[in-house]
């Protein structure tokens, strides 16, 4: 069981799981619509032991105002934090002054499941339009939530990746061997998907929640990030998008949890999940010349 705590900002309620399909016509309608407006953004903070950060990252948020005034919902999900991380969201709670989020939830898993499976019931819980996860850190800015958009508002986008290889933006110089690790799992995963990402282990995607509602993810840990580009990847007509970001990552004594044996986990994820799209690829080969 999972605890739910919704702030009364703003009366909406949470929809009903979506049936879990991999890929298929629902999809393919849904990428094949005229571009909707986007009234709402979900934004899905999975978070295991942040005390440090949690009340910092949320204060950004809140001071971030999206472009056509689009409304805002935050999602927390507390993976079972062994330290004060839900005292910091509650008291941010009850303290905060001129809110700008206009909707708040707060859900606490009763074990630890992992940041794939925090993300998973943060999907579940959106209301937005779309939704992007943000981590409870500070690597990654969310006054860039606008320069995600843009391509959403402009009607030329259902996914949009920021990534820490493009543009001018600031980043922190660290760690020469994950930077190449990145890289490669980047390539690795374009080969199966034929994208040309620049940066698949971004932390910044932004899914139309239609989408992403629809297709069924497995990885409960980091192995979230190759799975969710391989499926996305394979839904008909889905335009995907990509823009620079800026990155200020920190280090391991800083509280960093990613290790090389989840590089090896994303080589599988890659693999597994890869071969899923080379299946389909082909059965669509077969189905144009019957």
């Amino acid at each position: 069981m999972n605890d739910v705590f919704s702030m009364p900002i703003a009366q909406d309620p949470a929809p009903d799981p979506v049936s879990a399909i991999e890929t298929g016509d629902t999809l393919m309608a849904a990428t094949n619509q005229h571009p909707l407006p986007i009234k709402k953004l979900s934004i899905i903070i999975p978070a295991y032991n942040e005390e440090k950060t949690i009340a910092l990252i949320l204060d950004r948020i809140n001071q971030v105002k999206l472009i056509r005034n689009i409304e805002k919902e935050v999602i927390i999900v507390n993976d079972c934090s062994t330290d004060n991380t839900e005292l910091a969201i509650q008291s941010y709670i009850s303290n905060a002054t001129d809110l700008s989020i206009n909707f708040f939830k707060y859900i606490k898993h009763d074990v630890n499941q992992g940041k794939g499976a925090a993300i998973h019931t943060g999907i579940a819980q959106a209301t937005g339009d779309y939704l992007l996860v943000q981590d409870a850190d500070l690597e990654y800015d969310p006054g860039e939530y606008n320069t995600l958009i843009k391509p959403i508002i402009l009607g030329s986008a259902d996914v949009v990746y920021g990534s820490r290889f493009m543009g001018g933006n600031p980043h922190r110089i660290l760690f020469f061997w994950h930077s190449i690790g990145n890289k490669f799992l980047t390539f690795l995963s374009n080969m199966f998907t034929n994208l040309n990402l620049t940066d698949m282990e971004t932390g910044y995607k932004m899914f139309r929640t239609e989408l992403i509602q629809g297709i069924s993810l497995k990885e409960k840990r980091f192995g979230f990030e190759p799975e969710v580009t391989a499926k996305m990847a394979a839904v008909p007509g889905v335009r995907i998008y990509e823009v620079g970001i800026s990155y200020y990552g920190r280090t391991f004594a800083e509280g960093k949890k990613i290790s090389w044996r989840d590089g090896f986990r994303a080589i599988y994820c890659i693999l597994k999940y890869g071969s899923f799209n080379i299946s389909i690829s082909a059965n669509k080969r077969v189905k144009a010349t019957v």
